[in-house]
């Protein structure tokens, strides 16, 4: 100890306090765009990819976003998690690419071109196909370029040099190869059913741009007059009644459907029982309905009737309206509407709401085109593009629109003909229900009947094109010409459940539907999380037919030629062949301006021929993007490992991928697909402008930086929806905080640390051992993490060993021997050695999520011209980390001893755990050791543990009480030998 003399010195200066220039305040919006610059100058994606080739490929398949409008919440959410997933699987080792892409074509960008020309009072329609195409090129080509910024701040790490867009001409050639292998092998067909249809944007949609709103609509009920009852002679001049909630339908109705197992009533209404005057003219009628809903149907026409006040009431099967024929109730129009309405059984009429019987109007129903094409009934296509009845139609030629409620309203010139025709029974315009709109004019959609090209789900198929030799369509597979074998030969992936269900339904010849093959790949795709499989499954087992045209401008035309006498499409390879050679060298466009005789060739007559005009459904586009990004960039017959996308994409990108690949391949174009929720504001509600709780991330960024948005990202359950608002993002600020904290510890704890000063494992203390052990754990649960995409677990892990296992305990306890003990001493110079695997393994880990922030801290220590922390692979551990003692234990009982400590602390009786003496119901190590690890004076064996302040006197440099040290101020043994 040293002498009294000593007791005032001020030894600050003799103590080895961390030194780093790392700033604990991260000023991330001012130093990412930095960043940034740097990896673009030393072209780092570039540098992965060479040393990364050979290796192991992890190919994440980016679902194209549409190029219009600046990126939301949504977008952020998920592209910074496949970033998380391709930087951590590169950092595990693999060859991990990454090509962004963009959707070009379609609705979106066309919308908003119409947009302009309306604002200019200019007709879309009136200008040339080619010049219109050209605008949509150029405002996708703007928005690719602003999107692109803006994802590039977000950290994403690509091939932003060389993303996929599918209006490049290659891509645009590619999609209409992929078609044509649908084309050549039969799997197309043009037909007239009923799609959903927007009559604001002219065209049919998909189940994936249409969302369901909550509306009030006109309903009313209609009485069709039977003529014809061959069963039921008494129906004879009854009237047959039928419910709808789109009166714009009657105009175009066909028929009447029946339950063939439904009880019918039949009833004549007393003029006593009718208290309101309007309907008087009822009085002495007869009325059919379903004896179920004859209460519910006579309050709504306002009777005070009862069945009990029946007269000559007939009880019925719907067996007794087979053959039964009525007339539409503005019959005498005459044309259309004289003729007659034949009684149909449909199994889908129940008596659950309604009155039992169904009007039918083939043109803009499923069930109704179903049941009336089975008795050889037509649409009649009555309703145009625009939602007007055309011009020729009988009754309202001309008018509309039918989603225009005061034209549909009890009011409007629908109810008022029929009312002055005796046939509107009720109508009222309060009926509450969901109901279809787009989602991008937020219009109502209607059913509509028109000529579509379809692929169908359950027609027998041949086999998808994998031979050589086979045409300018043909795909190299390693099989040999010939092999026709359609089921697909992938195994089922583990995570997919241990028995597959039965083959999938074959048809004629034994060849599998496209359904039945889709729904075998299914399951053998691993989906995460697992649920999720309930999900795309059962969208597949239901969904109709895919429409795949649209009656648009600005996409990839459906390249076909039909033969005007017979109907057919052309299906020959070399007139294909020349389709893709002038699509490649000129775009899509080639079809528009294209010399057709010349594609046709000699054999072919172009006058004999249809040119298609109409173009692919958008998400055949998208659905084929593995074709000109996977395979052409990595070779035919590869497919990606992951498809990454929000739980709206197995209606959509997931499922379009999926049918385009298992017709033309045989199965899926994926191994895995994980599924991420939306992104809501921080009381769980949809965002919205119009509710004004939009959180955008580009005001994140600029105020707080990225690496905020991606820790986010990281810390939130991404399976299900996830929340971000002020109070979500000041909790993930702390956590950063913590985070970067620790790195700032790490770096001034290693100043100036070399090769010389490390130790073996073997010859380190325990409690070094302790913490390598738990780092190795830590190792396996990150990897896992990884590898199962839980990066929320990963996230938690990572934080949860820096907060708890470092900086409240490792580093608490060995502050005193950084600081105080000499330089060579063999404890500090094991505790180095570990801070220094530590920040090794720890700046890794950390990599994939804070990519600026590791970034940031691996040139602080290790600065480089063109070296990045990003280039690092996997951490390897030093093995033999074996420790002695319940470490688990010991830390419970460390727990315990702070929290007895703590009310001295509050009640001043000591200023810090370093005054006190403590005993403990056990000594699990040496009592020294132990009031090393619990940072107190003194630990006794004793019962309970109690806390004592300690009488012994303060070191003046460690501050630790210590027996040799005679009064405060003076040294202890330890820090006199290092200062002297």
């Amino acid at each position: 100890m040293t002498e009294a003399t000593d007791t005032q010195r001020d030894w600050r200066d003799t103590v080895f306090l961390p030194k780093t220039d790392f700033p604990m305040k991260a000023g991330l919006a001012a130093k990412e765009p930095a960043i940034l610059e740097r990896w673009a100058r030393i072209n780092l994606y570039q540098k992965l990819r060479e040393a990364r080739a050979g290796r192991e490929r992890f190919l994440l398949h980016d679902g194209p976003p549409y190029a219009n409008g600046d990126i939301h919440m949504g977008h952020a959410l998920n592209k910074i998690l496949k970033d998380i997933v391709v930087r951590s699987q590169s950092l595990m080792g693999k060859d991990a690419p990454y090509v962004p892409g963009w959707d070009c074509h379609g609705l979106p960008i066309e919308w908003k071109v119409e947009e302009a020309y309306r604002a200019k009072k200019l007709n879309k329609d009136e200008v040339d196909p080619v010049a219109f195409r050209a605008e949509c090129r150029a405002y996708a080509e703007k928005w690719v370029a602003v999107q692109r910024g803006q994802f590039e701040r977000l950290g994403i790490l690509g091939d932003w040099d060389d993303p996929y867009l599918t209006m490049k001409f290659d891509a645009e050639a590619r999609i209409a190869a992929e078609l044509l292998k649908f084309a050549e092998t039969g799997q197309l067909y043009r037909g007239a059913k009923p799609v959903m249809w927007s009559p604001v944007e002219k065209t049919a949609l998909a189940e994936a741009e249409v969302e369901y709103e909550d509306i009030t609509s006109t309903q009313i009920d209609v009485a069709f007059e039977i003529t014809e009852a061959p069963n039921a002679p008494e129906l004879v001049g009854a009237h047959a009644v039928i419910w709808t909630t789109t009166p714009w339908t009657i105009p175009v109705n066909q028929a009447l459907a029946y339950g063939p197992d439904v009880e019918y009533s039949l009833f004549e209404l007393k003029a006593g029982a009718l208290e309101e005057p309007a309907l008087a003219g009822l009085a002495g009628k007869k009325f059919l309905v379903a004896t179920a809903l004859v209460p519910t149907f006579l309050k709504r026409i306002g009777s005070a009737w009862d069945n009990s006040d029946a007269v000559d009431v007939y009880y019925k099967g719907g067996w007794a309206l087979e053959g039964a024929v009525a007339r539409h109730p503005m019959h005498a129009l005459g044309g259309f509407f004289a003729k007659p309405r034949p009684f149909l059984p449909g199994d889908f009429v129940t008596t659950d709401a309604g009155t039992g019987l169904v009007h039918m109007a083939p043109d803009h129903g499923e069930d109704d085109f179903l049941l009336c094409k089975a008795h050889g009934i037509d649409p009649v296509f009555a309703v145009d593009g625009a939602g007007m009845y055309r011009a020729d139609w009988l009754w309202l030629g001309g008018q509309g629109s039918v989603i225009n409620k005061k034209f549909v309203s009890a009011e409007g010139p629908i109810c008022s003909d029929l009312r002055a025709a005796g046939a509107l029974l009720a109508a009222s315009d309060d009926f509450q229900h969901s109901y279809p709109h787009s989602w991008r004019s937020k219009a109502k959609i209607i059913f509509r009947a028109t000529p579509q090209w379809f692929i169908p789900m359950d027609k027998p198929t041949p086999s998808p094109l994998v031979g050589e030799g086979r045409g300018p369509l043909a795909q190299a597979s390693g099989k040999g010409e010939g092999d026709v074998s359609a089921t697909p030969s992938t195994p089922p992936h583990p995570s997919a459940p241990s028995a597959l269900p039965p083959s999938p339904t074959r048809g004629e010849g034994n060849m599998p539907t496209l359904r039945a093959i889709a729904l075998d790949s299914i399951e053998r795709t691993r989906w995460v999380p697992e649920r999720s499989i309930n999900r795309i499954r059962a969208m597949v087992e239901g969904r109709p037919d895919w429409v795949i045209s649209r009656q648009r401008a600005w996409g990839v035309p459906i390249a076909l030629y039909v033969n005007r006498a017979t109907g057919d499409y052309l299906r020959d390879p070399a007139v294909n062949a020349r389709i893709l050679d002038a699509f490649r060298a000129g775009g899509a466009d080639a079809w528009f301006q294209a010399d057709h005789q010349a594609l046709l060739g000699p054999d072919y007559r172009a006058e004999d021929y249809e040119v298609v005009t109409d173009i692919l459904d958008v998400w055949f586009d998208s659905g084929s993007t593995h074709s000109f990004v996977i395979e052409a960039r990595y070779g035919e017959g590869v497919r990606a490992n992951l498809y990454l996308e929000g739980s709206d994409q197995h209606r959509g990108w997931f499922q379009s991928s999926l049918l385009e690949s298992a017709g033309t391949r045989g199965r899926a174009p994926y191994d895995a697909v994980l599924t991420h929720g939306f992104a809501l504001d921080g009381q769980g509600k949809k965002m919205s402008k119009s509710l004004g709780n939009v959180v955008d991330p580009l005001k994140i960024i600029g105020e707080s930086g990225a690496d905020i948005l991606r820790l986010w990202v990281a810390q939130t359950d991404y399976f299900d929806d996830v929340r971000i608002g002020k109070e979500v993002l000041a909790g993930t600020g702390d956590a950063y905080r913590k985070i970067r904290n620790t790195f700032r510890y790490l770096l001034g704890a290693l100043d100036g640390f070399g090769e010389a000063e490390k130790v073996a494992v073997a010859d380190m203390p325990e409690l070094e051992r302790y913490v390598l052990h738990k780092l190795a754990a830590l190792d396996a649960e990150l990897r896992s993490a990884a590898e199962a995409f839980e990066f929320n677990r990963y996230a938690r892990a990572l934080g949860d060993f820096m907060n708890e296992d470092l900086s409240a305990f490792f580093f608490d306890i060995r502050k005193d021997c950084l600081y105080c003990d000499a330089e060579r001493d063999p404890k500090r110079r094991a505790y180095r050695t570990v801070l220094d695997l530590l920040f090794h393994a720890l700046v890794r880990y950390a990599a994939p999520i804070l990519a600026f922030t590791a970034e940031e801290v691996w040139q602080a220590r290790f600065p480089s011209e063109d070296g990045s922390v990003h280039e690092l692979e996997w951490p390897v551990l030093p093995e033999g980390a074996a420790v002695e003692h319940d470490w688990t234990a010991i830390r419970a009982l460390r727990q315990t001893v702070t929290e007895a400590i703590e009310p001295y602390r509050r009640e001043k009786k000591v200023r810090s755990s370093l005054e006190a003496e403590v005993t403990v119901p056990s000594l699990p190590m040496p009592a020294e050791e132990l009031a090393e690890l619990f940072i107190v004076a003194k630990v006794e064996h004793g019962g309970e543990v109690t806390v004592t302040p300690t009488q012994r006197h303060k070191c003046g440099r460690c501050w630790r009480h210590l027996p040799e040290v005679t009064q405060d101020g003076a040294l202890c043994d330890r820090c006199a030998e290092v200062v002297s």
